[in-house]
């Protein structure tokens, strides 16, 4: 494959990242940067603006599930998506999305599933008074473990473009 056909799907490639409470933009912007790989980050707010011309900053109405749907109107086959949002997960892998989760868990159509099955059961048991629904902290070795995957999927994807 020449340079040429490189770039174009370099350029056809997005990642879409869901940035009310991210806490790995820097590390998308990092590896994107990388990869010559345009990010949008979409929010209902508060996002920085930033110099760099493949960066995109998407704010969104307030609504419920907002950046969610604009996420999923906007993502292709084969681009990544960023969220830990189990439900905007499981719509974006139907699309045919790379997805992960920003201790880099990835969904894919093989673990999606159980994944909704576990928020689900999750939600319930906090609704009953069963749990108190504590998410552990963002460690460090997330942060690194994130890093590494989107990289992974990242590379995989371009493959994947280049290829198809």
């Amino acid at each position: 494959m020449n340079t040429t056909n490189i770039n174009q799907e370099r350029s056809r490639l997005q990642i879409l990242v869901d940035a009310d409470a991210c806490p790995v933009k820097a590390e998308v912007e990092k590896v994107a940067e990388r990869h010559g790989v345009v990010v949008t980050f979409v929010s209902n707010g508060g996002l920085r603006p930033s110099r760099d011309p493949m960066i995109r900053n998407v704010v969104v109405s307030k609504g419920a599930d907002a950046a969610d749907d604009w996420i999923v109107d906007n993502a292709k086959p084969n681009d990544i998506v960023v969220t830990a949002d189990i439900p905007l997960a499981a719509r974006t892998v139907a699309l045919g999305a790379h997805v992960l989760g920003p201790t880099g868990r990835p969904f894919t159509p093989e673990t999606i599933g159980m994944a909704v099955a576990m928020r689900d059961l999750k939600q319930h048991l906090r609704e009953t008074g069963e749990s108190k629904g504590y998410n552990a902290g963002f460690a460090p070795q997330d942060r690194s473990r994130f890093l590494g995957e989107l990289d992974r999927i990242l590379r995989r994807a371009l493959k994947s473009a280049a290829l198809g």
